[in-house]
């Protein structure tokens, strides 16, 4: 499978590296476009592949175009590209907000797929959901679908509208846990233990706990309550988490998130 990326940055790298580990192609078959040379020279070098600093020299021959580019710099990116495409080449964008009625005017072109993938997907573990365009076949929708699991787990929408939620709850994710880590680290050292073993409890604890759901065919509201005895501890945290409508904040930050995913959009 002949790929070119149009931008080679974290996400890029990470679906590259993907690609190749699991053997969907080979460093032969793909060619990435990026505008910094240092990026261009350490992908070169570690991922044996062609680089260039100009996407049209990328995309010809390639089965599947891959933009992995920053929001800010797509509107330049499609004037350089607009009607470059040739009409079978299959477009796969993991561009926050980029809608694909802005990339199919931009670009000139009709088969697109966007994705929504996260950080997590750099070591495999990611959650990615995606669309496709009316015109994309079947045969490319499994192609997008094989390149998107090579990052972690994948889910189609027929309805472009949920990648703005999807952006809030997968997308942001990450950061939310990552959040709440950061509150129980401090916590831990509040009580006396030293930043290193603060860190060492608190991730395996959101390790463990991530892993007994995933094992479990209980809900993350049954596991609670199981651990939660009546008059102990966990019970004393989780009363004062009620009391400060814990539950209420963290749905009104996700609302922000997919508001703010919206107006990307526009």
């Amino acid at each position: 499978m002949k790929i070119a990326f149009i931008g080679g940055g974290n996400m890029g790298e990470a679906m590259l590296a993907a690609i190749l580990r699991k053997r969907l192609s080979t460093p032969q078959n793909v060619i990435v476009s990026d505008i910094s040379s240092a990026r261009r020279q350490y992908l070169s070098e570690k991922y044996a592949v062609k680089t260039t600093a100009d996407n049209k020299k990328a995309v010809p021959g390639a089965e599947i175009v891959i933009f992995a580019v920053k929001p800010q710099t797509l509107a330049d990116v499609m004037t350089g590209l607009s009607g470059a495409l040739r009409p079978k080449q299959l477009v796969l964008s993991i561009i926050a907000g980029a809608k694909i009625k802005k990339l199919r005017a931009g670009l000139r072109h009709r088969r697109i797929v966007r994705a929504m993938p996260n950080t997590p997907a750099q070591i495999g573990e990611g959650m990615t959901v995606w669309t496709a365009s009316s015109q994309v076949t079947d045969r490319q929708k499994k192609l997008a679908k094989t390149i998107l699991s090579t990052m972690g787990q994948e889910v189609y929408t027929p309805d472009e509208k949920q990648l703005d939620a999807a952006t809030a709850i997968s997308g942001s994710g990450p950061a939310y846990f990552f959040y709440f880590m950061e509150a129980l680290n401090a916590a831990a050292v509040k009580l006396g233990f030293t930043p290193e073993i603060a860190q060492k409890l608190v991730l395996q604890t959101m390790s463990g706990a991530a892993g007994l759901l995933q094992q479990s065919d209980k809900s993350p509201a049954e596991l609670r309550r199981m651990v939660t005895s009546p008059g102990g501890t966990t019970a004393a945290a989780i009363n004062h988490l009620e009391e400060v409508q814990l539950m209420g904040l963290v749905i009104q930050a996700v609302e922000a998130a997919h508001r703010r995913a919206r107006e990307l959009g526009r």
